[in-house]
């Protein structure tokens, strides 16, 4: 029985080690394994980009829309197209208002990892609600999760969408800690080149964000006295945020 239990013991730690390296190689922000994923541009100027997952959220995309424009800044907000149903106007308004919109799938569901790995339908069902809310359709794309496996990387090159990763602001960010304490940590983390990844909602659920929000305006009157200038994912890769 000893036998058998340490065959079982010797499993269980080889499944956990696959596991964790499946995990490190493509969920990891920075890992380039499975192909590019750009996580910032290779520059010695003071530029940086900041972006904004999982929304629209309402009332505080609009909170950080009103902000942004305060500080005359620009930023990605890598959205959720069933949140954009929800909430259409304040799409409407990223884009107006001269930020970018990028793809961060329709349902922001794991499972749908799962049902379907390629993930046609969300990129499919996303990229006609973006386009029926606002004329444009996105060419930046951000995976939730950050998951890039090599199906999904093919799948958003046969679409023509360009991959985004980024460095996360905090790692806690999503369940909201204090605003200092997120402003703090994108401060440290910044360098130049550095795209900065904050949520505006969580997964396709929305929830509170005031944190969030509080942590913006200081971040920029931090990161503008260490010379940082802002700009969106797009210009700061090179490359275009729609398709022509």
């Amino acid at each position: 029985m000893s036998r058998l239990r340490e065959a079982a013991q010797a499993t269980a730690v080889g499944v956990s080690a696959l596991a964790a390296a499946a995990y490190l190689t493509a969920f990891r922000p920075r890992s380039q394994v499975f192909g590019s994923f750009p996580y910032g541009a290779k520059t010695e100027e003071r530029v940086v980009a900041l972006s904004f997952d999982d929304g629209p959220n309402e009332p505080y995309t609009s909170r950080l829309l009103d902000t942004l424009d305060k500080y005359d800044v620009k930023a990605t907000f890598f959205q959720v197209g069933r949140c954009a149903q929800r909430f259409p106007s304040c799409t409407r308004r990223v884009v107006q208002s001269g930020h970018v919109l990028g793809n961060h799938s329709y349902s922001h569901s794991f499972s749908s990892y799962l049902k379907q790995p390629r993930q046609e339908i969300e990129i499919n069902l996303s990229q006609d609600v973006f386009y029926s809310i606002t004329g444009l359709t996105p060419a930046l794309y951000r995976p939730p999760w950050l998951c890039h496996w090599p199906w999904l990387l093919r799948s958003l090159q046969h679409h023509d969408l360009q991959v985004v990763s980024g460095t996360f602001a905090h790692p806690l960010e999503i369940i909201q800690p204090a605003a200092a304490k997120l402003t703090d940590s994108a401060v440290k983390l910044t360098r130049p080149g550095t795209i900065l990844i904050f949520h505006d909602g969580q997964e396709a659920r929305g929830g509170p964000r005031e944190q969030t929000v509080a942590a913006i305006g200081p971040l920029i009157d931090r990161l503008r006295d260490c010379g940082y200038r802002f700009t969106t994912v797009d210009q700061l890769l090179g490359i275009s945020a729609y398709a022509s």
